[in-house]
């Protein structure tokens, strides 16, 4: 199958640049505000798995607490989230350094989310399309899942969850992303993307039910 394009490398890399350029004051004062109210570096820092199956590493800002290990996923409520951490990621503020993954080159402003391997691993035969285009900051499934930490607060075993549910709904959504894609979709995810920042309920999340019946469709 004849893969589609979406924004071309030259608007991502002008558009992150600016936006880099534009919100530096931002990452001055967030940076800040996470050292003074939590111990630990800034930035969170994971590998995860990018276009062509090869690792690179996720720029985010810290919102968990330095000493909390352990499980890669978050459900609503976790204790390991810091006050901060709750408001950054409610504002989405704590994924903006991947502006810098956009500049060079590891991701794109509008693509499949990346994943870590452990994830990619379960379901390679959809990855293995879904990863010959860069992963990005947004996309349709990740617009449809901002409620994606209470969704695993409400499951009985959210690990167990997102590994057998959660994680083929999202790669059966990338999929689809990244078979129909268009460059004037994706303008158009980013004009969504902003504009839910301060109007989340304008894409309606799935619950619960919606994700186990997907997973059993695709199964």
């Amino acid at each position: 199958m004849k893969r589609k394009k979406g924004l071309p490398r030259a608007f991502d890399v002008i558009a992150s640049f600016i936006g880099l350029l534009f919100m530096s004051p931002l990452f001055v004062l967030t940076g800040i505000t996470i050292k003074a109210t939590s111990k630990g570096p800034v930035f969170f820092r994971q590998k995860r798995v990018g276009m062509g199956g090869r690792d690179f590493v996720l720029f985010k800002f810290r919102t968990m607490k330095e000493s909390e290990r352990g499980l890669k996923i978050t459900s609503g409520g976790d204790p390991r989230v810091t006050r901060l951490g709750r408001m950054l990621r409610k504002t989405k503020i704590d994924e903006l350094p991947q502006l810098w993954n956009v500049l060079i080159g590891d991701m794109a402003l509008v693509g499949p989310r990346p994943e870590v391997r452990e994830y990619v691993e379960l379901h390679p035969k959809l990855w293995a399309e879904i990863l010959t285009v860069r992963p990005g900051i947004t996309d349709p499934v990740t617009l449809k899942l901002r409620n994606e930490e209470e969704l695993l607060s409400l499951a009985e075993d959210p690990p167990a969850f997102y590994a057998k549910s959660l994680s083929l709904y999202k790669a059966n959504g990338y999929l689809d992303y990244v078979r129909n894609r268009r460059a004037f979709d994706d303008l158009k995810i980013i004009f969504r993307t902003l504009l839910g920042v301060f109007f989340p309920r304008i894409t309606p999340p799935p619950g619960i039910e919606d994700i186990y019946k997907g997973w059993k469709d695709g199964d």
